[in-house]
């Protein structure tokens, strides 16, 4: 019994010199979910209580008008909320599908395979990841126009071009990540199988796709934002093609010459950040499961 005081002494002295370290997370956290919070509430607040002074952190009258705007309205004739959706889903999907397959297999490449030049590849890889997109998007724009004209296929005005940007952009970070996760794999494991007879396919698939399955879902999440989140790539891309419109360039019609229409944009903003929020959770969960699945049985 006397034994056990001086260890809870130490266990609450320890909680104690650790309460600052707890309290500033805390502080850290809601200064960054703050920002989201008032977007929610601001989308069911009406349009008197969002330019009122007297601001509170709860709709004092909550309504569902601003979602039924956006969802229902048409901001351009013939086209509504769900032709963006599915425009979005349909870029983003394939931008996520497409970069996983091709940053997998040039991270095996890169990590299994020793040819010349391998380093120089890398270091260009990093090199382009600190380029912002913006910075490209002219003469990726030029190259496009260039392109279409040479091939006959239209890379712009429809959402093949920004298929194509959107798996390009996020492949040098994606191939990085992957790469520290396929050298991560001991190459005991692959020889073993191999001396087994498995081929070269059973040990991608059986070996290594399990074990690399975290580092696969943790590039998919990246991809997906940088896809579903991009304005600026698709305004240029898609110039008057309103019909390939997605749910980012939808929040600007919102911005009018006489003023801000704040409600259907939190709306907007809200539904969102919705699905985001649903892959990550979603995708969390295989994350775990990819850990567990790849554990080495004794």
């Amino acid at each position: 019994m006397t034994a056990t005081r001086p260890a809870r002494r130490r266990s609450t002295a320890r909680r104690l010199r650790s309460l600052p370290l707890y309290l500033a997370g805390l502080a850290v956290f809601l200064f960054s979910v703050f920002p989201v919070y008032w977007m929610v509430a601001t989308a069911f607040k009406p349009v008197g209580e969002i330019f009122t002074r007297d601001q509170t952190l709860l709709p004092q009258a909550p309504t569902l008008e601003h979602f039924d705007r956006v969802v229902n309205g048409e901001l351009i004739p013939g086209v509504n909320f769900w032709q963006f959706l599915a425009n979005s889903l349909v870029v983003t999907v394939g931008a996520v599908a497409m970069g996983a397959v091709l940053s997998l297999l040039a991270a095996v490449a890169v990590a299994r395979f020793r040819f010349r030049l391998r380093t120089a590849f890398v270091i260009l890889l990093m090199v382009i990841q600190m380029v912002p997109m913006e910075a490209m998007i002219i003469s990726i724009f030029i190259n496009f126009r260039h392109l279409s004209e040479a091939t006959g296929t239209q890379l712009l005005g429809n959402l093949s071009g920004l298929l194509v940007v959107y798996t390009a952009v996020s492949l040098p970070i994606t191939v990085l990540m992957l790469r520290g996760f396929v050298e991560a794999v001991p190459k005991e494991l692959e020889e073993a199988a191999a001396i087994d007879g498995a081929g070269s396919w059973t040990v991608f698939w059986r070996i290594l796709m399990p074990l690399v399955a975290p580092g696969l879902v943790a590039a998919s999440i990246f991809a997906f934002i940088t896809a579903w989140n991009e304005f600026i790539v698709a305004l240029t891309f898609l110039g008057r093609s309103t019909d390939s419109y997605t749910l980012p360039l939808t929040l600007s019609y919102y911005f009018g010459r006489f003023g801000t229409e704040w409600g259907p944009i939190m709306a907007a903003s809200t539904l969102l950040t919705l699905p985001v929020m649903a892959f990550f959770l979603f995708v969390q969960r295989r994350m775990v499961s990819g850990l567990t699945m790849g554990a080495v049985k004794g």
